[in-house]
């Protein structure tokens, strides 16, 4: 399996757990091999946010990692990937990986990956944020990591929270150089097209 075909989903306590679950989705759907760590906290999460089971998550998935399994595969550097997303990514998940000190194979996993310069995409799920969070996003900017937000985009026009969810993993995704077919595209899909005016 070559490195353009494998990305490894982690997905943190944080709400929004339907972040992480379309990630898996649309891996799927693009024919990329998944390597999921799910947190304990995620499994928490996901019990108050959906009716879906741990298993049913890891049924997604195409790799499952234990979050204790450091010697896991997506611990080295040597094995290749396109890179790591962690969706959503909690405020804890942010400053273990910013610190370097890591407790578990999803902080570790996101260690490796900016230690080979691999794209880290973290979606984090927190607001308001105090002067300690954004310090901490700099200094993982600083250190080669995307901080990606699930923002909602309105001019897509949503009508539905899955099509809000959907928009952001496409675009968080887009930052691996793949293609989602539910994201709506400004110039293509909404918006003025180009060539008009």
């Amino acid at each position: 399996m070559s490195s353009s075909t494998r990305l490894v989903v982690g997905v943190s306590g944080a709400s929004g757990v339907a972040y992480g679950l379309r990630v898996l989705d649309a891996c799927r759907e693009l024919a990329v091999e998944s390597h999921l760590i799910f947190s304990r906290a995620a499994a928490l999460t996901l019990a108050q946010e959906t009716t879906l089971t741990v298993a049913d998550v890891q049924a997604r998935a195409d790799v499952v990692h234990k979050v204790g399994d450091v010697g896991a595969s997506v611990a080295s550097g040597s094995f290749p990937t396109l890179g790591m997303i962690i969706a959503p990514c909690s405020v804890r998940t942010m400053s273990e990986v910013a610190t370097g000190v890591t407790s578990s194979l999803l902080t570790r996993a996101a260690d490796v990956t900016l230690k080979e310069r691999r794209p880290l995409v973290l979606m984090v799920r927190e607001t308001p944020l105090h002067l300690g969070h954004l310090r901490t996003m700099v200094r993982l900017a600083e250190m080669g990591a995307i901080i990606a937000p699930p923002m909602p985009a309105f001019y897509a026009k949503p009508t539905s929270l899955e099509e809000m969810v959907d928009q952001s993993v496409g675009r968080a995704l887009d930052l691996f150089g793949l293609s989602w077919k539910p994201v709506k595209r400004w110039g293509q899909d909404v918006g003025p097209l180009q060539g008009e005016g």
